[in-house]
């Protein structure tokens, strides 16, 4: 599965942190429940109107909250963010979260698990986006192509996937699944149908054999080559990933 997803979205491989620490754990905070475009566009107008995260703290939690609203659920945010820079320096007496790569993985995932509304998705995403950790984040895409594929058992609920899927992969294996699966949920096994025509995967795949009983919805191929699509959001802008080809 993996090779084959490999050959598609040219075999992802983790290339060093995309931002730092904690500009990572914010900008996941600000992404929970809400569109890429919008976490990014309000946390590049948290950078931009304050410049450090000292800032961030001392800020009135009404004024962060109008400053970050176009992330939506500001008022949820605005004091959890707050709440969790403060648990961070009351703990190293700075911003810094560099000493997490040192630890074992999983104490550093209870480490950060630790803080206030960080789960551990979020902890995952900072350690194998700042450190290439192998500690794996199980997003919606994932969650539900891997039910599709059955690789997960059908009442699996999202903390069980964490376990059960860090448990079949390799550590190197970590980041090109979490980047593979996630790609593939965008562009073909996607929701509440996917596009099994373009499908790489779909002899080894549960749901697809229901689609052939007439058991189960599916998309049909675009219209247009898939290599024409404009490029999207998420994928140029967050992950620095190209386009599927």
């Amino acid at each position: 599965m993996l090779e084959r997803l490999g050959e598609r979205y040219e075999e992802p491989r983790w290339a060093g942190e995309r931002l730092d620490p904690v500009s990572e754990l914010v900008l996941t905070v600000l992404a929970q429940n809400t569109a890429d475009v919008n976490s990014h566009r309000a946390f590049l107008l948290l950078r931009e109107r304050y410049p450090t995260w000292q800032q961030v703290l001392a800020a009135p939690t009404d004024e962060l909250t109008d400053v970050i609203r176009p992330g939506g659920l500001a008022p949820t945010k605005a004091p959890r963010i707050q709440q969790v820079l403060a648990e961070i320096h009351d703990a190293r007496g700075d911003f810094g979260l560099s000493f997490l790569r040192k630890l074992p993985v999983e104490e550093a995932r209870e480490w950060l698990t630790a803080l206030p509304g960080i789960g551990r998705k979020t902890a995952s995403i900072v350690l194998m986006f700042c450190f290439g950790m192998p500690s794996l984040p199980v997003d919606t895409h994932i969650f539900r192509v891997a039910h599709r594929l059955g690789l997960l058992p059908p009442k699996a609920n999202l903390a069980k996937a964490h376990e059960l899927l860090e448990e079949a992969l390799e550590p190197d294996e970590m980041y090109p699944f979490h980047v593979e699966m996630i790609r593939h949920g965008r562009d073909t096994c996607r929701a509440p149908r996917p596009i099994c025509a373009l499908c790489p995967l779909t002899d080894i795949c549960d749901y697809y054999t229901l689609v052939l009983k007439g058991k189960a919805p599916v998309a049909p191929p675009p219209r247009e080559p898939v290599g024409e699509r404009p490029p999207r959001y998420h994928d140029e802008l967050i992950h620095g990933w190209a386009p599927p080809e």
